[in-house]
């Protein structure tokens, strides 16, 4: 090496260990107290046919999750195509023992669909039921984002999103 290339290495050394003596360092990334995740039943569709929306909210935390709010809004994408016509038609949260309806569907106020409290290192799903208009155009894609905010039973609080769903696409019959 020449020796301006050793003393680069020298200086930056030097700086990574000031850093790590004073606590400035880069924190290693812990796991998320609060984990929300998206699946769809189906990446495509037609006009008047339907799409479920599967929403996870995992408790990483070591309190149980007293409180959720979540919005759910189209992406972009999703907005710049009029033609494109949906609406959501049920909800259902999974339970041990079978799925069992829950209250509000839509752009509305998502969080106490997930039958809260969620334990420590357990999740609570709640399928959305995505009904494609029969008049609706094709050729495009349905997209949603999310976000949330989660309480704990220790008074900490999380929020997170934005949270994308997988786009379905909806295809010409």
């Amino acid at each position: 090496m020449r020796r301006t290339q050793m003393r680069r290495l020298g200086l930056a050394s030097v700086f990574a260990l000031f850093l790590a003596l004073f606590g400035l360092a880069p924190a290693a990334h812990a796991a998320e107290p609060a984990e929300l995740t998206f699946t769809t039943d189906t990446a495509t569709t037609t006009p008047g046919g339907t799409v479920n929306l599967s929403m996870t909210l995992t408790n990483h935390q070591n309190y149980d999750v007293w409180f959720v709010y979540q919005t759910i809004d189209p992406t972009w994408l999703t907005t710049q195509r009029p033609d494109l016509r949906y609406s959501f038609t049920g909800c259902t949260l999974a339970t041990a023992t079978g799925s069992t309806p829950c209250s509000g569907t839509g752009p509305a106020d998502l969080g106490g669909n997930y039958g809260t409290t969620v334990p420590p290192g357990q999740a609570r799903t709640v399928t959305l039921t995505l009904k494609i208009a029969d008049d609706s155009g094709c050729n495009g894609d349905i997209g949603f984002y999310s976000y949330f905010y989660a309480e704990f039973s220790d008074s900490t609080s999380v929020t997170g999103g934005p949270v994308y769903t997988p786009e379905t696409r909806v295809l010409c019959a």
